[in-house]
């Protein structure tokens, strides 16, 4: 991973898409801070596409994506999509919290990548797997923002719980057993039924959002990610970053980011933020 600051000038300044995870990308300690916040809405000012791609659960999201100055939030890794249905008006000012100013929410468009027999009949086989693995499983639980998903399940390892890498490890084995696809985020084990990531997910929403095409452009955009749930993303974008944090899991990364920030989670996303900025500037 080289520093931030070798990020070449011309490679920054061809940039016209942010891509980025939430939780210790965007979010500090769980919290949104001022200097992320900012960043986003000078982003946006500045013509750029923003779409944040989480494993948090679509309710989580809704009032983030009312209110964050982004184009979507697409949720679950990858299988819906929550829209504004108009730009947002403002950039959110300086300093204000994370849920913002409720005079300033909009009504969101929600996509899915699957049609709602197929949602239906994986979360009744879901819940079923979620079961087992808190029986199984020495010290797991089910991950406190569960009533609000509709396509996945989430296991606490790092946000509430200190799950160790062995029981970790044992829960990913076990959604794999049951046919499920699983990863690991800097906070919860997520698994689900579907052929849908990040990286799908990203390439949907790009093309049902702006009509553009996000392989064939892919040198235009970066992606800002911080765990191994991010590992698609680094591998597919020639422009990735990793805010600092992601040192913790440096040896889990089979494909680490090219670069790195000097300051972790939203300090470091604000750094990002500020690189492209400045190379535009320059135009």
């Amino acid at each position: 991973m080289k520093p931030l600051s070798e990020w070449p000038l011309a490679d920054r300044g061809r940039i016209v898409g942010v891509l980025t995870d939430i939780d210790d990308t965007l979010t500090t300690e769980g919290a949104n801070t001022a200097d992320a916040l900012a960043a986003l809405a000078a982003l946006r000012a500045a013509g750029l596409h923003v779409i944040a791609i989480t494993g948090r659960p679509v309710g989580w999201s809704e009032p983030f994506a009312r209110e964050w100055p982004v184009e979507a939030i697409v949720a679950e890794n990858g299988a819906v999509a929550l829209c504004p249905n108009s730009p947002h008006p403002n950039p959110l000012p300086e300093g204000e919290g994370a849920r913002g100013n409720r005079s300033r929410t909009l009504p969101l468009r929600k996509l899915y990548r699957q049609d709602e027999s197929v949602r239906r009949a994986n979360f009744a086989r879901m819940q079923q797997v979620a079961q087992r693995i808190v029986r199984e499983v020495p010290g797991a639980v089910i991950s406190s923002d569960s009533a609000g998903r509709e396509t996945d399940i989430a296991i606490d390892h790092s946000e509430f719980v200190h799950l160790p890498p062995a029981q970790i490890e044992q829960v990913v084995q076990l959604m794999r057993d049951e046919g499920m696809n699983a990863t690991v985020s800097s906070i919860h084990i997520n698994g689900w039924y579907g052929d849908h990531n990040k990286l799908t997910g990203a390439r949907w929403i790009v093309h049902e959002l702006l009509g553009r095409n996000l392989d064939e452009e892919i040198g235009q955009w970066v992606y800002v990610g911080d765990s191994t749930n991010d590992v698609l993303m680094f591998e597919r974008f020639p422009h990735s970053v990793g805010v600092a944090n992601i040192r913790r899991f440096q040896a889990q990364l089979t494909y680490p980011p090219r670069y790195i920030t000097p300051g972790e989670r939203g300090a470091g996303f604000a750094q990002v933020a500020q690189a492209i900025l400045s190379a535009r500037a320059q135009d």
